[in-house]
This record gives structure tokens, C-alpha cells and sequence, in this order.
């Protein structure tokens, strides 16, 4: 593992938080006491991997949004109060979005549909980005140092660790998601949209 952390350790993070996000920046930031990591470049490669993939749904909502959603009736049903939340709420909505565990990919497709621009978003993804992933990597940080954490305990306490930080970022996620639920008027969000 530790060959593999000096090798890969930062392009593994910005793909793991393209594909997951709060875990993979959590795991590699906990390991940061110990040397495998360097807080600043685990919240730049964190960022990284999200900012990628908000950008990808964003363009996707902005090139093609309208047939992509008409072809996914969940995603439809679960737009509409997102769409009316965003109406009333954008800022709020431009500055939390990584953080609504549920809606990391309905919000920057919704975005992408918005009248929003270009330079607009890129500059809100990159503030929403960075407050993310130097949250989260704190967090990361001092789990790292309060468990004393190594590449080699973390190997062998590997399935724990990693679902201690699952169960973490989920309920994190879900609480702010269902804050954000009761204001937008959701009765009950269908599992089908992943973070």
C-alpha cells in the first residue's frame, strides 16, 4: 500500500472523488500525519476530482439537459422542486451543492438548464469546490491524528475505516439533504440519482 500511496496516492483521490467524493478525500486526508499526504495538495487534488465532475453534469445539463431528463421520468419528478428551490434560492443552492448528499448530480445538471452563466458557475464551483474539500479534509486530518492512523494500520483496519468515513459523509449528507428536502416542499427523494 505504501508503494502504491507514494505512486498513485493523489490521481487515486481526484478519481475517487469524481466517482464518490467524501470518502476517498477523507481516507487520503487522514493519512496526512503520517506523511503519505500533504494537506494542502489533498484539498487541490480533492477539489479537483469534484470540480471535474461537476462540470461534466453542468455541461451535460447545458448542451443536452431537456432530452436527457424527458428520458428519465424519476429524474424529472425529482427536478421540479429543485428547479423551484433553485428559483428562489440560487446562492444558497451555488454554495452548498457539494454538499447535498442525493443531489451532487441533479444540481449541476439543473444548473447546466439554468440561465446561469459560464464564468458564473465556474466561479461558484470552484468557491462551493474548495469549501468542501478543505471541510472534509479537515475532518479527514483529525480522525487521522486522534486514531493515530498509518498506512499500515490502515491496511489492516481497512473495511472499518473506510466504513466509519461511508457512514460519516452519509450522514452528514442525508441530514443537510433532508434539511434541504423539507424547504424545497420534497415529500420522500427516490434512491435512483447517487452522489
Amino acid at each position: 500500500m505504501e508503494e502504491f500511496l507514494h505512486q498513485y496516492g493523489y490521481i487515486a483521490l481526484s478519481i475517487g472523488t469524481f466517482l464518490e467524493g467524501e470518502t476517498a478525500i477523507l481516507v487520503a486526508s487522514s493519512l496526512v500525519n503520517s506523511g503519505f499526504f500533504e494537506w494542502p495538495y489533498t484539498v487541490v487534488f480533492g477539489f479537483f476530482g469534484s470540480f471535474v465532475s461537476d462540470w461534466l453534469y453542468f455541461i451535460i445539463g447545458r448542451l443536452n439537459g431537456k432530452y436527457f431528463v424527458d428520458k428519465r421520468p424519476n429524474l424529472k419528478t425529482k427536478l421540479q422542486p429543485a428547479q423551484n428551490f433553485f428559483k428562489t434560492h440560487r446562492l444558497q443552492i451555488l454554495f452548498s451543492y457539494r454538499f447535498l448528499y442525493g443531489f451532487r448530480i441533479i444540481l449541476p445538471l439543473m444548473i447546466g438548464m439554468s440561465d446561469i452563466k459560464l464564468l458564473q458557475f465556474f466561479g461558484y464551483s470552484i468557491a462551493a469546490g474548495m469549501i468542501w474539500a478543505t471541510t472534509v479534509s479537515s475532518v479527514g486530518y483529525v480522525a487521522g491524528v486522534i486514531f493515530e492512523l498509518t498506512p499500515a494500520s490502515f491496511e489492516d483496519n481497512v473495511l472499518f475505516i473506510v466504513l466509519g468515513f461511508s457512514a460519516f459523509g452519509l450522514l452528514v449528507g442525508y441530514s443537510v439533504k433532508r434539511y434541504a428536502e423539507k424547504r424545497m416542499g420534497v415529500p420522500q427523494v427516490q434512491s435512483d440519482i447517487r452522489s
